[in-house]
C-alpha cells in the first residue's frame, strides 16, 4: 500500500485533534473557572503540538514515525482522558477527536 494513502486517515485525525485541542485551549482561558482547567489547558496545548508534529512526520515520511505516532498516542489518551473530566462543550468535542486520533494512530501502526 502506498504510504501516503496509508497515512491519509491518520493525518487527518491528527490535524482535526491538533484543531480541537487548539479550541478547547482558547475557550478553556475564557472560562471562569480557570484553576479548575489548568491541567486541560496545558495537555490540550501538548497535545496539538505532538498532533501537528506526528502529521507532519507522516507527510514527511519520516523514519521515525512509529515512534512519534506512539507518542501521540499516549499524549491524545491522556488529554482525552482530561478534557473527559469537564462538562464544558469544547472539552467533550475534544476529548472525542482526542480518542479519535489515537484510534488513527493505533491503526496505522498496527497496518504499517
Amino acid at each position: 500500500m502506498n504510504q501516503d494513502l496509508q497515512y491519509k486517515d491518520c493525518i487527518e485525525a491528527c490535524l482535526q485533534c491538533m484543531n480541537a485541542c487548539n479550541v478547547c485551549y482558547v475557550s478553556s482561558l475564557k472560562e471562569y473557572e480557570l484553576a479548575m482547567l489548568r491541567e486541560c489547558i496545558r495537555l490540550d496545548r501538548e497535545c496539538a503540538d505532538i498532533c501537528d508534529f506526528a502529521a507532519q512526520s507522516m507527510i514527511r515520511q519520516s523514519p521515525f514515525v512509529q515512534e512519534i505516532c506512539e507518542l501521540c498516542v499516549k499524549a491524545c489518551e491522556a488529554c482525552a482522558d482530561e478534557c473527559g473530566k469537564h462538562e464544558h462543550q469544547h472539552c467533550k468535542d475534544c476529548a472525542e477527536a482526542c480518542r479519535r486520533c489515537a484510534d488513527a494512530c493505533r491503526h496505522m501502526l498496527t497496518a504499517a
